[in-house]
């Protein structure tokens, strides 16, 4: 029972970005060339709303669902560390164009080369686990 309310907020998120047609192609490439401010307003508005939210939890002290106090570790921002991941991921989704939840609502939207992608993703997450003790953090 407990497997379909993620399955039901999986079809939820992917009728979402479906619909906001966050997963097309021709709206990342204007994005990219800075041609229309639609994927811009998304991911500012998901941004803001972050923000909002965390001050919220922060702010009323607010509880998990199982009671317990919600803590929020003070994060110390390294900019050349944000930088290069953020150069990566931004390239990335450049090259392939979708990040990486999109990805699976375009496989569920028929886009099965998206597969490939999929699994470069897991692969290059598997390489960092095997490489991490050498980067640096």
């Amino acid at each position: 029972m407990k497997v379909i309310k993620y399955l039901l907020t999986g079809i939820v998120f992917g009728i979402v970005l479906t619909k906001s047609e966050v997963i097309s192609w021709y709206r990342i490439y204007e994005m990219f060339n800075f041609q229309s401010f639609h994927m811009f307003g998304i991911i500012g508005s998901a941004v803001i709303l972050g923000i909002v939210i965390t001050q919220s939890i922060k702010g009323f002290n607010l509880k998990s669902i199982k009671g317990e106090p919600i803590k929020i570790n003070p994060k110390f921002p390294d900019f050349w560390r944000y930088l290069l991941g953020g150069t990566f991921f931004g390239l990335g989704w450049a090259m392939t164009g979708a990040c990486p939840g999109p990805m699976f609502v375009l496989v569920g939207n028929g886009a099965s080369v998206f597969l490939l992608v999929i699994a470069s993703a897991m692969f290059g997450t598997f390489l960092y686990g095997v490489l991490r003790k050498y980067l640096p953090h």
